[in-house]
């Protein structure tokens, strides 16, 4: 361990003792063996001052002292209102974008050694004072010699050490929980904090962000539903971003929402079909959508459209995720419990040999309470809660690279329950998943596929008619001895063979991805009937 990182850690006990963080642990209802830690804690020990904050005050503070990672865990713990005390929910909520900036002389002085030109040479008007500040980076407003209205996104200064040593605490405490746990390591503790510290780096670097502003506003382009601002490359930056300024409002501004006479209900159900849209049709969805990164535009409030800034965090799903999410979300959507189950275990998350009809069984005693429910009367918390001890039951996995999709579900569902309470969430997003799963059947998803099939084609052929041709022909000067050509046959033969079993386990079926079962057993039926 490096001594950064134990400087770190010395620097999060100072933090804990500070704001009484084990005083809000030690008050929850925790086993007696969790509980009389109290007097394993040295601090505990000697004398302390009366802390004058509230309980939801001292954890912000706390967050904003520990840095990014923490500030990050408490934007999505303000998501969740259901889970959380009105006053602490009330508290995180300013973590989403009214984190303390950082000296203004700092942010100048970066602008200008990113973009190698004085601040008065590119901008016409530049607002010291920050627009806004949050865990990373804070924004200032410009304007650019051309006219335009833009704002100045600026990474923080000196986070990349702290986040370095919050990683290496993270990654043991990951380590040591996959020894001393079996549910930890069903939970795989050590790649989710792998996929964790890819996607907090990418965050960093604001060309990346820009990149993914520009692909998310081009899947939108001349939509109603979801606006992305301009990114202007000129002026783009490793830690410096310029973008098109957005007027809107707050998406959690329910006040103002309502004076506009904004459409609740179908500002909710359109938040559903942006977050469907994105995961299923472009496989490339926002997946930082706190509401401190959602706007509400003014201009059409009876059919409002949704404002997407921060695009540092995207997440996209394989074809084989996307398929499988979907069946699994219309077989929850219909009550088919059995086929869940088999999905379940056709993927691999639970283990084989698992009892179909117990793990049926299992999954409708969790999911059968919360349908046909508005958002307000579900608690999405003790739904997990269940799921979880389910899991455990039948030795289910957490899939990393489905970490973002859960924690996107959360933000959406937060956001969801503050709109539209009454929201039927379930009658929102099935018509949109049926829609998806006929468009991949049609005509034209299936013309498309037989054209990424069909230029696998020639390199297929090439390499297999290659292989026929090196087994088939000895070589010219060096024949080999009659055994050696004997021994060779029956290894072409069971080369072979081994094509044919592969191909009764691919399945035979008309439709056009069967193509590779139907090359499979040609190939096999050759070598094995070739003299």
């Amino acid at each position: 361990m490096k001594l950064l990182a134990v400087r770190r850690l010395f620097r999060i006990l100072r933090v804990v003792i500070r704001y009484r963080l084990d005083d809000l642990l030690l008050a929850l209802p925790l086993p007696v063996w969790l509980r009389a830690l109290r007097f394993a804690l040295p601090w505990r020990w000697l004398p302390r001052r009366e802390l004058k904050l509230s309980r939801g005050l001292a954890l912000r503070l706390a967050l904003q002292d520990l840095g990014p990672i923490f500030i990050k865990f408490g934007q999505l713990l303000s998501t969740r209102r259901d889970l959380l005390p009105q006053d602490i929910a009330d508290e995180l909520a300013f973590l989403q974008d009214q984190v303390p900036p950082f000296p203004a002389e700092q942010s100048v002085a970066l602008i200008e050694e990113q973009l190698g030109a004085r601040i008065s040479e590119v901008f016409s008007r530049f607002d010291v004072e920050p627009l806004a500040s949050a865990s990373v980076a804070q924004v200032h407003a410009a304007q650019l010699k051309t006219g335009e209205d833009v704002v100045v996104k600026v990474i923080r200064p000196g986070l990349r050490p702290i986040i370095r040593s919050d990683l290496a605490w993270l990654f043991l405490l990951a380590r040591i929980a996959e020894k001393a746990s079996a549910d930890a390591r069903r939970l795989r503790p050590v790649e989710v904090v792998s996929d964790y510290e890819k996607t907090i780096y990418d965050e960093l670097d604001l060309l990346r962000e820009a990149a993914n502003a520009s692909q998310l506003r081009r899947n939108f382009e001349g939509s109603d539903l979801l606006y992305v601002p301009q990114v202007y490359w000129d002026w783009c930056r490793p830690k410096v971003l310029v973008m098109e300024r957005i007027y809107g409002v707050p998406v959690t501004d329910l006040a103002v929402l309502a004076d506009q006479r904004t459409n609740m209900k179908l500002l909710a159900e359109r938040g559903v079909e942006i977050f469907f849209t994105q995961v299923f049709r472009d496989s490339f969805f926002h997946a930082d959508m706190h509401p401190g990164n959602i706007f509400v535009s003014t201009r059409t409030p009876w059919s409002p459209q949704y404002i997407a800034i921060d695009c540092g965090i995207v997440g996209s799903l394989t074809a084989e995720d996307q398929d499988y999410l979907a069946r699994n979300l219309l077989a929850f959507f219909k009550r088919d419990y059995r086929k869940v189950a088999q999905l379940h275990i056709d993927s691999g998350w639970v283990p084989a040999h698992t009892q179909v009809n117990d793990f049926e069984a299992a999954i409708r005693t969790v999911c059968e309470p919360i349908f046909e429910k508005p958002l307000k009367d579900i608690s999405f918390g003790q739904v997990l809660l269940r799921l979880f001890q389910t899991a455990r039951r039948f030795n289910m996995e957490v899939q990393p690279q489905l970490v973002l999709l859960q924690k996107t579900l959360l933000n959406i569902e937060g956001l969801g329950r503050q709109l539209y309470p009454d929201l039927d969430l379930w009658a929102t997003a099935q018509p949109y998943l049926e829609r998806w799963m006929r468009e991949r059947v049609s005509p034209r998803s299936l013309l498309s596929n037989l054209q990424t099939q069909v230029e696998q084609v020639p390199h297929l052929a090439n390499m297999t008619r290659d292989l026929l041709e090196r087994m088939s022909q000895p070589h010219a000067n060096n024949p080999p001895p009659p055994w050696r050509e004997r021994n060779d046959q029956w290894l072409v033969r069971l080369i072979g063979a081994g094509l044919l079993l592969g191909a009764t386990t691919l399945g035979f079926s008309a439709e056009i991805e069967s193509w590779p079962a139907w090359l499979a057993l040609v190939s096999g039926l050759y070598l094995v009937l070739r003299r």
